[in-house]
């Protein structure tokens, strides 16, 4: 069976593409969530390169023996999934700067009954991202003040992964857009907030869950 011109041709160029594409080395990542996800690489004990934010070959190895380990997908690369897990399994070894989450739970308790002042930062009235801000300082984290920018700037986690210390986000507690209101997770589904004044509730109830929009992780690196 003979084939035309134009077919060979065109096999051709399609070997010719994949040749090229063996050929073109891997494009480096480089950044901070790199480098976060080094450090726990070394608290887990899969590595012992120093955090760098480069993609190296000795990150990538790492990355798979953790990906082969934890049953993911073990190609060496730092995908959301990847990151998420090293994040969790680093915290529940290390907690947040070598503190565990029930230390946070149980420092930001000492506070309960503080009142409500909107914009507050201190002891003597805190609003709610003005009380998670303060606590996580007292543990050498800090956040920006104001529920939305607390959490873009951690890491998002699922409800089966929620650990003491981590923060519970919610639209909808009052009139404004995104992000209205956060709080810690303290475990049994209760949620430790700064309402009027700074008290224990249920995760459960119906007027948390109509509002719940967001599980996040602080960065601890």
């Amino acid at each position: 069976m003979h084939t035309s011109a134009a077919s060979r041709k065109k096999t051709a160029k399609k070997k010719s593409k994949k040749t090229k594409e063996k050929q073109q080395p891997k494009v480096q990542q480089s950044n901070w969530r790199l480098k976060v996800a080094q450090q726990k690489l070394q608290v887990l004990g899969f590595s012992d390169e120093r955090p760098s934010g480069r993609m190296t070959e000795a990150t990538s190895s790492a990355l798979k023996s953790f990906q082969k380990q934890h049953k993911l997908k073990a190609d060496g690369e730092l995908n959301d999934a990847t990151y998420q897990k090293l994040t969790w399994e680093a915290f529940t070894k290390e907690g947040i700067p070598k503190v565990k989450g029930k230390e946070i739970v149980s420092r930001a308790a000492k506070y309960k009954g503080v009142p409500y002042v909107f914009g507050g930062t201190t002891t003597k009235g805190f609003d709610c991202s003005g009380y998670t801000m303060y606590i996580y300082q007292q543990f050498g984290v800090y956040l920006p003040h104001g529920a939305t920018d607390q959490l873009s700037y951690g890491t998002a986690v699922g409800f089966g992964e929620l650990q003491p210390g981590d923060l519970v986000f919610f639209v909808g507690t009052y009139d404004t857009p995104g992000v209205s209101h956060v709080g810690f997770y303290v475990g049994d589904g209760m949620l430790l907030h700064c309402g009027d004044p700074i008290q224990y509730t249920s995760l459960n109830s119906n007027y948390w869950q109509s509002h719940l929009y967001a599980y996040g992780r602080p960065p601890y690196n």
